[in-house]
């Protein structure tokens, strides 16, 4: 018996030892619930708070995985009272949500069909056997991409292509070099910034257009998203590629056998298949969908569709779609934006944008420079921290209530939040292409702080000369 009690103890230390954040996380919590509620805060608001800072803490030291935070955020909130149990489903489940299960779907159709290899295919027959051209087109077409099918699903499409280019150039598996460093960073920060270029680019896209259609600022449609951020995505494309190049130049300057061997592999498979086909005249009408019917049915419906023709035709099964699909994602995209509906009507977000722009005020005395500062500057830092969609969902209300124009706000927000070059935990990207062990965490700081620094300053020009044209 006392063997069993002392097992029984060892086993309780040993969780508490790996688990200490998610205790210190609970008493935070029950110590700020019984914390007199601020002046000018109601009390919803300030039991929404209390989610707010619990799913940071448990976020930033990553004690339990996120889909398990996201459901936390769901069971707060009716367990403190904030909401009913009907209205929190109510407020989870929304076009935003169906557009994220959308296009996760619609990824893992595309890949099934090995359209990815294809795409592989082109991009070498396209940019020939210089390195420089290789890690351009790699940072072009990992963009491109990104901006419609997401960045985590272009990055694990352009893997196996990089690492095979440098299998076929005579590197080890797992030897570094600036030409790896090169040309994983050239697909990492290249669907980082393609993420920016439309709605199905990054969910965080979706929980701002999301936010501006339920705190009534505007319909922002597939097309308007578009012309707010193409222009920036397309100017950053060379800039990303001079920095890569200058600061990994590889001793490499042509990769001739290399790509000699690798269009050889590829092309082994042979012509496109009917269903491949298939596949791709799917995919077109849904992006036109995507651009023409959205603001009249949603993105998220339009997503669905594609969906639905993928499985009637036949092109994926229904069980192969559910077992690949990252649920975890859906349900942690819902609760985000959740929560974030929960602060507009409690009044939190508004009692938090008053607190933070009195405090800053005392140092700037501009109010619209306050407000940047908020949207772009803590957002790019809060990005590198925590996940963007996470930075989006909680600034988000924030920005919005600030004053000043709500949309250029949001949209210098969701923008900023893609900065995510100076971490292995900024995006699931930069977490992808350090898994292959060929690159360090020094690296990321190498190039990382220098596009941080140009694509705030390219932002700050943009929302100042070009959209307020659009207005």
């Amino acid at each position: 018996m006392s063997n069993l009690t002392n097992q029984l103890i060892s086993n309780i230390l040993f969780w508490l030892s790996r688990k200490k954040w998610l205790v210190i996380t609970f008493f935070i919590s029950v110590s700020l619930f019984y914390v007199e509620t601020p002046e000018g805060l109601t009390s919803d608001a300030h039991r929404t708070l209390i989610i707010v800072v619990t799913a940071l803490i448990l976020i930033v030291s990553e004690s339990i995985p996120l889909p398990a935070i996201a459901m936390l955020i769901l069971i707060m909130e009716v367990v403190l009272g904030v909401d009913t149990a009907d209205g929190v489903a109510s407020s989870f489940m929304s076009d935003a949500v169906f557009f994220i299960m959308g296009s996760l779907m619609l990824a893992v159709a595309i890949v099934h069909q090995g359209l990815d290899k294809r795409l592989a295919l082109s991009i070498i027959n396209i940019t020939g056997n210089k390195t420089w051209r290789i890690a351009f087109g790699f940072v072009f077409f990992s963009a491109l991409m990104s901006s419609f099918i997401g960045e985590h699903t272009v990055a694990a499409m352009m893997l196996p292509v990089a690492l095979a280019l440098l299998r076929y150039s005579g590197k080890k598996p797992y030897q570094t070099s600036n030409l790896s460093s090169l040309l994983l960073f050239s697909i990492a920060y290249g669907c980082a910034l393609g993420s920016i270029g439309t709605p199905s680019g990054g969910g965080r896209n979706a929980i701002m257009i999301g936010y501006f259609s339920e705190f009534n600022i505007a319909k922002i449609s597939y097309w308007d998203w578009i012309k707010y951020a193409y222009p920036m995505m397309l100017i950053e494309i060379p800039i990303a590629s001079l920095i890569l190049w200058l600061t990994f130049k590889p001793k490499k300057k042509i990769l001739d056998s290399a790509v000699r061997k690798l269009k050889v592999s590829v092309a082994k498979d042979g012509k496109l298949s009917s269903n491949q086909v298939m596949s791709i005249v799917i995919f077109i009408f849904v992006f036109f969908s995507w651009i023409f019917l959205s603001p009249s049915i949603g993105l998220g419906i339009v997503a669905l569709m594609g969906v639905f023709f993928y499985l009637s035709f036949r092109l994926i099964d229904w069980h192969d779609l559910t077992r690949r699909t990252n649920w975890g994602v859906v349900i942690l995209f819902g609760s985000a934006i959740s929560l974030g509906i929960q602060m507009n009507e409690t009044g939190a977000a508004k009692w938090l944008a008053d607190s933070i722009l009195n405090s800053l005020s005392k140092s700037i005395d501009d109010p619209s420079t306050l407000r940047w500062f908020f949207s772009v500057i803590v957002s790019g830092i809060m990005t590198n921290l925590l996940s963007n969609a996470a930075t989006v969902a909680i600034l988000g209300p924030i920005v919005l209530e600030m004053g000043g124009d709500p949309i250029i706000l949001g949209m210098s927000t969701s923008i900023a939040s893609a900065f995510a070059y100076l971490t292995i935990v900024a995006s699931p990207t930069c977490m992808i292409i350090y898994s292959t062990g060929l690159i360090s965490s020094k690296d990321y700081i190498k190039a990382g702080w220098k596009l941080f620094i140009i694509s705030i300053t390219l932002l700050l020009l943009i929302s100042i000369f070009y959209w307020p044209l659009l207005s």
